[in-house]
């Protein structure tokens, strides 16, 4: 049951990645809100606000590692319906990201948000954050 759900979260990223590298790459960017948000094309070949750029092998190895642990995790019976949402939206968006590492070189961001300065990711990234904090208030209320 978990693998489909990890698979239907990882077939929704990989759909709209599929919309923006043929429809969103040629307009480059369409505001959505003036001056705040928009949808961007952009090519990541780093991690988190592109840092450590074109260390591909290194995303790779990290994100099928933390998936196997986490299908591990998601099969033991030592972690509740939090702790398990959590990795589930931890491994679709590693997965998600993976995905386009392996096929393109590259990972496909598109939310592009011009707060203090602009930050564009994709809704991979997303899963991964969200289930991030989910983690943390798992260990955090945990009583083991």
């Amino acid at each position: 049951m978990y693998e489909i759900i990890i698979a239907i979260l990882i077939g929704l990223d990989q759909i709209i990645k599929y919309w923006a590298l043929n429809y969103l790459k040629e307009v480059n960017s369409i505001p959505v809100i003036n001056n705040i948000f928009s949808l961007t094309y952009v090519e990541n070949r780093g991690a988190a606000f592109g840092m450590l750029q074109n260390n591909q092998s290194i995303f790779i190895l990290v994100a099928a590692v933390a998936s196997c642990f986490g299908l591990y995790y998601l099969h033991s019976k030592k972690v509740n319906n939090l702790g398990k949402i959590g990795i589930l939206l931890v491994i679709s968006g590693a997965i998600g990201n993976l995905i386009d590492r392996v096929r393109l070189g590259f990972v496909v961001d598109y939310l592009d948000f011009h707060i203090i300065w602009s930050y564009v990711f994709n809704l991979a990234d997303c899963f991964v954050v969200v289930g991030t904090i989910l983690l943390c208030l798992y260990i955090i209320t945990s009583k083991e």
